[in-house]
């Protein structure tokens, strides 16, 4: 029996954290430069042959933005995205997506799914992957933050004696 809690699977279900995990892997993937990726990719030693089943190919998307992040939704502009499929020998089919045209890194993320949704690999490709690339993103992020926090402005009103 699957159990869930405000809509996320919890610990008693497994298919809830192998998606929760699948979706970490690829999000990361996809923030992450393609240098950093295959720098991660040959701590697992060579990787198996990936038949493609579709692209690389690239193509646009629309992006979609809301003024202060809950106004009317409106079309900010597009942006061009590779996605690749590939299958491994043992019938193990990953998909990957990457803002870009970088096909390379579209084919290694989608070899790099494929290899976590097999099963066999997961603790390796969370240890050599996943974790190193999460924690290249944080810092990413607390940097951006440290120097917009350093360009802050803060406004004040002085009371005016006419009022």
């Amino acid at each position: 029996m699957t159990s869930q809690a405000n809509g996320h699977a919890t610990a008693a279900d497994p298919q809830g954290d192998e998606a929760h995990g699948l979706k970490t892997l690829m999000d990361v993937l996809a923030a992450s430069p393609a240098g950093e990726i295959a720098a991660c990719a040959e701590a697992l030693g060579p990787l198996p042959e990936a038949a493609p089943v579709r692209g690389p190919e690239t193509g646009l998307v629309m992006v979609r933005g809301r003024i202060g992040g809950d106004g009317a939704p409106f079309n900010l502009g597009e942006a061009t995205v590779t996605r690749a499929t590939v299958r491994l020998e043992g019938g193990a089919i990953g998909h990957a997506y990457a803002l870009g045209q970088n096909r390379a890194k579209a084919r290694l993320s989608a070899t790099l799914a494929a290899l976590w949704t097999q099963g066999g690999s997961r603790a390796e490709i969370d240890a050599a992957i996943t974790a190193p690339l999460l924690a290249a993103r944080a810092r990413e992020a607390t940097q951006t933050k440290r120097e917009a926090a350093a360009t802050k402005v803060d406004f004040f009103t002085m009371v005016r004696g006419d009022d």
